[in-house]
């Protein structure tokens, strides 16, 4: 049953490279694949039962599909240093924008203070 999911999801990531490959399409072939997937069980051509076993296995052990590139990022260290400041400036500034945006959605989707009471609970 795990093997039935792998191969599914692997078939699914093989297509959207493949598709990538051959339409040259400005997405990458894992995010295509991605989006078949998408459709396939929208579409109920894919049941989610066939997958969901080995979906589940893999994404308990996600943390060890980042290790390359966390060993990939060690090799970018000398550059760091070089751009130390322009990094800590774009990394606070982002934040920093990241928050007030977050703040100002927050404050104008917010229900207003002292206007009309529409739970009936509040209202009895």
């Amino acid at each position: 049953m795990i093997m039935r999911g792998f191969a599914i999801l692997l078939g699914f990531s093989l297509a959207g490279v493949l598709i990538h490959d051959a339409f040259h399409l400005p997405l990458p072939g894992n995010v295509i694949g991605l989006l078949l997937f998408l459709f396939a069980l929208f579409s109920k051509i894919v049941k989610l039962e066939w997958v969901e076993q080995s979906a589940n296995l893999l994404t308990s052990h996600l943390l060890l599909f980042f290790i390359p590139y966390v060993i990939g990022a060690a090799a970018l260290i000398p550059h760091l240093g070089n751009n130390a400041t322009a990094i800590a400036v774009s990394v606070i500034g982002s934040t920093l924008a990241v928050l007030w945006v977050t703040g100002t959605v927050a404050k104008m989707t917010a229900p207003k203070e002292g206007g009309e009471q529409t739970d009936e609970r509040l209202s009895a």
